[in-house]
């Protein structure tokens, strides 16, 4: 009696992460659309365009803009032994800063955004 629960309870374990793993839609795309890296959280796509003289966060509820004129990210730039912290202000319908930072292939970006009225997120971005 006890084998045969043993094996039910396997045989359950092992279903639920094919039905996971199976392709579902969002109802919304997560391409890039400034040609930047997406990364999606909570619902929300931030797409994150990296330049040696600017860096921009677009955000995107279900493929429509968010309202960011109330709003501000801190990112944190790694490369290699290098660290760079930078704030990003509300620049039209994104989070930008302008100066000079290093956003070779391999980067590693984190993004803490802060919205009014909801909590912040944290978003991770590698650079190609």
């Amino acid at each position: 009696m006890k084998f045969s629960k043993v094996v039910a309870l396997a045989a359950l374990v092992s279903v639920g992460p094919a039905f996971a793993a199976d392709e579902h839609d969002h109802a919304h795309e997560h391409e890039s659309m400034h040609g930047g890296v997406v990364v999606e959280v909570k619902d929300l796509d931030l797409e994150l365009v990296a330049k040696p003289e600017v860096i921009q966060l677009h955000l995107r509820d279900h493929g429509k803009p968010v309202d960011v004129a109330n709003g501000s990210a801190k990112l944190t730039l790694l490369s290699g032994a290098n660290k760079q912290d930078v704030e990003l202000k509300p620049a039209g319908d994104r989070l930008e800063a302008k100066g000079s930072f290093k956003v070779g292939a391999g980067t590693k970006l984190v993004a803490v955004v802060t919205l009014p009225g909801k909590p912040s997120t944290t978003a991770r971005f590698t650079l190609k």
